[in-house]
C-alpha cells in the first residue's frame, strides 16, 4: 500500500515470500544504502503463520520494524509462536496498538492513506489461548482510504462471517478483497486433506447458501469484488473449471501477483 510518498509503503501482512515480492518490485528496492526497503510499517491482520513467517525474512533490517497489531495478536507473537521475541535478537520489534473498533490511525510515512480496523468474527492460530473461544481483536479487516478521493478498500483474508460493521464497510467500498480460501464447506474433507470443514477453521466457504458469492451478488454494482488467500484446493485456481466460470459470470476475480489497485 503506497502513499504519496514514491519511497513509503506500507506491508499488510508478511508472507513467507516477502523476499520473492520485495526482489519482483523494483519501487520497493530504493537502494539508499545496503539492506535498504521501502517498507516505513507492517499491518498485520491475526497472527496466523502465513501472515507473519515473513518478518523473519526481514530480520536483517537497518531499523526495528514497526508493527501494527492488536493486543490480542501481540500476544499470540509474543508467548504462542514468539515471533517479536526472536526478532529482538535481531533488527527488533517497534510494536504500534491497532484499535479494532473502526478508529482511523496512520501508517508512519505512508502520507495520504487512512486506516480502520475492525475486528470480524474468524478463528486465531493454532497455538493462541483464544483458539477454540475467539474474542474481538483475533481477526481484523482493514479499511484503507485515499484521503484525496475519499474511497475506501476493505481487505479481509479470514472471514468466519459476515457482521454488519464490516458488511457496512464493505457497501460503502470502491473495492473490497475478501476471504477466498475455499469453495466448498466440505472441500477439504472430499480430497481427504483434512477432516475439519471450511468453518470450522475460520473461514467461510464461497458457494452454498449464506457463502461468500451470495454477500458479494449483494453489493452495488459498482463495487470491485476480489477474492483473495486462495487455498490450494480451491477450484477457482484452475480458469477452465466451471467454479472459476461461475465467477466471470458474477463479476467476481481471483487476485493475482502484481495485482495494483487504485482508489
Amino acid at each position: 500500500m503506497g502513499g504519496r510518498d514514491p519511497l513509503q509503503w506500507a506491508l499488510v501482512n508478511a508472507s513467507p515470500d516477502i523476499l520473492a515480492q520485495l526482489q519482483a518490485n523494483a519501487v520497493l528496492q530504493p537502494a539508499r544504502a545496503p539492506r535498504d526497503t521501502a517498507i516505513s510499517g507492517i499491518v498485520l491482520v491475526d497472527g496466523q503463520i502465513d501472515h507473519t513467517a515473513g518478518l523473519f525474512m526481514l530480520r536483517e533490517s537497518r531499523a526495528a520494524l514497526p508493527v501494527w497489531c492488536t493486543d490480542n495478536v501481540n500476544a499470540d507473537l509474543t508467548r504462542g509462536n514468539p515471533v517479536f521475541e526472536v526478532l529482538a535478537h535481531y533488527c527488533g520489534v517497534e510494536r504500534r496498538a491497532m484499535i479494532p473498533d473502526g478508529s482511523p490511525f496512520a501508517v508512519d510515512g505512508v502520507s495520504g492513506v487512512q486506516w480502520r480496523a475492525l475486528a470480524v468474527a474468524g478463528r486465531p492460530a493454532p497455538y493462541s489461548p483464544n483458539r477454540e473461544s475467539p474474542v474481538a481483536g483475533d481477526n481484523v479487516a482493514l479499511v484503507i482510504g485515499d484521503e484525496g478521493s475519499g474511497a475506501t478498500a476493505v481487505y479481509a483474508p479470514g472471514l468466519a462471517a459476515i457482521e454488519p460493521r464490516l458488511w457496512r464497510a464493505m457497501q460503502a467500498a470502491a473495492c473490497v478483497l475478501v476471504d477466498g480460501t475455499f469453495w466448498s464447506d466440505d472441500e477439504m474433507i472430499r480430497l481427504g486433506v483434512s477432516p475439519k470443514r471450511s468453518r470450522d477453521i475460520g473461514h467461510l466457504p464461497q458457494s452454498g447458501p449464506g457463502g461468500m458469492l451470495e454477500w458479494l451478488d449483494k453489493l452495488p454494482a459498482g463495487t470491485r469484488r476480489i477474492l483473495i488467500h486462495v487455498n490450494n484446493t480451491n477450484p477457482i485456481l484452475d480458469e477452465s473449471s466451471p467454479e472459476h466460470a461461475e465467477l466471470t459470470r458474477r463479476g467476481v476475480q481471483v487476485a493475482w501477483d502484481g495485482l495494483e489497485i487504485e482508489l
